[in-house]
């Protein structure tokens, strides 16, 4: 597949402009997560299925991530008519409850689950002492994936984007930057996209929403060679620096799910990098249709390589996901509640059919 488009020719132009940026725009344009603060917040999922076919099961994703310095899972409690479990995908411990209903005129669960969040900052001026990432992890962040793999049109595109590189760092915010240049969110993509790496780079239209643009940034690093990871979640509360197209608009949740990313970097550790949020914040931040230009998405862009909002929760960083009991394909990744009946896989994209709720609130602890 040639390559030889006058897209990836950016890639090196686009460093020299972002280094010219000012860190952040002016005071109405600011986005400056720092850590420092913890938030405590509750949501609750509700799942039912009005007229269940014969055996039903669902899936219900729940946080599974710990950081100590940016986000702790707490404890999740549910009520149903029928028996459930606390279970985990195996490759990647990404924690959902399983529950199955056989006879019941109705299938309905609750689910509560508690977590806290911080703004994350990474300091890149200089490497600090970050832990080494572990031989185990190192391979399974460098793996390909079913839809993410690092070879072929994968590879040649980030040998070009990073080529003059010499550090990770500087690998890695090359591709950061020229997701961003290259790249388009497409406000027709279903849900949060599939994230078809190798698709997306055949198509001379590189668009889509956060689990297609943020998993082409997680490609594009593993080929360098570089760990990355998609971390799957939802936004829980509004911006605290005011941008509309970067927060919950209500404590209804229901389809504020979003993906976001990070790329491992020797003395740095997992740093936080979102090309998805920038381009979220050209198309959807009011006026909308902004320019690349504009104090907006110039401090976006400054701020989501190294830092984000801790706005949200982190359910896992699970892809090829295998249901226990489901005979349903095996999903590129758990983010969104899933069922069954006996007609076969419900589309968890339609929560109003599938009948299913997410809310969320800040708790005092």
């Amino acid at each position: 597949m040639n390559l030889h488009r006058r897209e990836l020719l950016k890639a090196g132009a686009a460093l020299t402009v972002v280094s010219a940026m000012p860190r952040f725009a002016h005071a109405q344009a600011t986005f400056a997560p720092k850590p420092g603060t913890w938030r405590n917040f509750q949501i609750v999922t509700k799942l039912e299925i009005a007229k269940p076919e014969g055996k039903v099961q669902a899936w219900i994703p729940v946080p599974s991530v710990n950081e100590a310095d940016w986000f702790k899972s707490g404890e999740s409690t549910w009520t149903t008519n029928s028996k459930a479990s606390l279970k985990q995908d195996a490759k990647y411990k990404a924690a959902f409850v399983h529950v199955e209903w056989d006879g019941q005129p109705m299938a309905a669960i609750d689910i509560v689950s508690n977590f806290s969040a911080q703004d994350r900052a990474v300091d890149l001026s200089k490497p600090g002492k970050a832990a080494a990432l572990s031989d185990a992890d190192r391979k399974l962040y460098t793996s390909a994936t079913a839809l993410i793999p690092t070879d072929g049109i994968v590879k040649e595109a980030s040998n070009k984007i990073v080529a003059g590189a010499n550090t990770d760092i500087e690998k890695a915010r090359k591709i950061y930057e020229w997701v961003i240049e290259n790249t388009f969110r497409n406000a027709k993509t279903r849900g949060c996209g599939v994230g078809d790496v190798a698709s997306m780079l055949k198509n001379t239209n590189l668009n889509g929403k956060c689990a297609d643009l943020n998993a082409l940034y997680v490609g594009l690093a593993r080929a360098a060679g570089i760990p990355a990871r998609d971390v799957y979640g939802i936004r829980v509360a509004p911006s605290k620096f005011g941008y509309k197209s970067l927060g919950a608009g209500s404590e209804t949740i229901t389809k504020a799910q979003h993906c976001r990313a990070e790329v491992y970097l020797n003395g740095f550790g997992w740093v936080p990098v979102d090309p998805a949020d920038v381009r979220k914040v050209v198309l959807e931040e009011p006026p909308a249709n902004l320019d690349l230009k504009d104090p907006k998405v110039v401090a976006a862009r400054a701020a989501l390589f190294g830092a984000w909002e801790g706005n949200w929760l982190a359910y896992n960083f699970a892809h090829d996901v295998t249901l226990p009991g489901a005979k349903g394909p095996t999903l590129e990744f758990l983010m969104y509640p899933q069922a069954e009946t006996a007609a076969g896989r419900l589309d968890c994209l339609d929560p109003d059919t599938f009948k299913y709720t997410i809310t969320s609130k800040e708790v005092n602890v």
